[in-house]
């Protein structure tokens, strides 16, 4: 039976991606670098330092890592705090009340910054649901590396056969079977260019899963 569910934030909560995506591309022109589609695909599910770390290596960028990170977080969060038509997914919400109202613990894991997603929490009040933040930030790999997901599984009150974790990137799904924990692939609009065919389920919206569906997976 599952006891926890661990969430992905970005794709799967809230739909910040077209944030990130204006934040990096503005940044991109700023720095005068031509960033391929699919290059950019490749890089969905890292955390910003390591999208950075690649970046400089492959264009020879004569940035020191830390200041590209802060500015093009300073991109995200001027956007960000004057988005208005920024909502959780659709399904979600109700997703997360009804595992939370049904005992199964709930936890975060999530290539962005503390920073971010501390916005994202605090503006749809989604604390109260959640026993544990993890951001990628605090890890030196990025997904598909799974370190992310074993550090979130170690923190569930459950083993780790008794967790799943959410995820729509291709490189989230890689580290969540890499972890060896059971993957639901969310096949949503705006999961372009992501192969989710490794996850063990795959859904195109969350009226396709409730707490007696999860529970009951395996």
């Amino acid at each position: 039976m599952i006891h926890t569910v661990i969430f992905d934030m970005d794709g799967v909560i809230v739909d910040t991606e077209p944030v990130h995506r204006y934040a990096y591309f503005k940044h991109f022109e700023e720095l005068n670098i031509s960033v391929t589609e699919p290059l950019f695909a490749s890089l969905t599910g890292n955390s910003t330092r390591n999208v950075f770390q690649k970046l400089k290596e492959l264009f020879t960028l004569p940035y020191e890592v830390e200041d590209l990170i802060q500015r093009k977080r300073t991109l995200f969060n001027d956007a960000f705090d004057t988005k208005t038509d920024l909502y959780l997914l659709e399904g979600v919400e109700e997703l997360i009340k009804d595992l939370h109202h049904n005992g199964i613990q709930l936890i975060l894991a999530s290539s962005a910054s503390k920073v971010t997603i501390d916005r994202v929490f605090k503006r749809f009040q989604l604390n109260q649901y959640f026993t544990d933040i993890v951001s990628g930030e605090d890890f030196p790999k990025s997904k598909p590396h799974p370190a992310i997901f074993e550090h979130a599984a170690s923190l569930s009150k459950a083993p780790i056969n008794e967790c799943i974790v959410i995820e729509d990137s291709s490189n989230g799904v890689e580290a969540s079977v890499a972890a060896g924990i059971f993957c639901i692939g969310y096949n949503s609009e705006h999961s372009k260019l992501q192969d989710l065919s490794k996850a063990q389920l795959i859904i195109n919206h969350f009226n396709e899963l409730s707490s007696k569906k999860i529970k009951n997976l395996k």
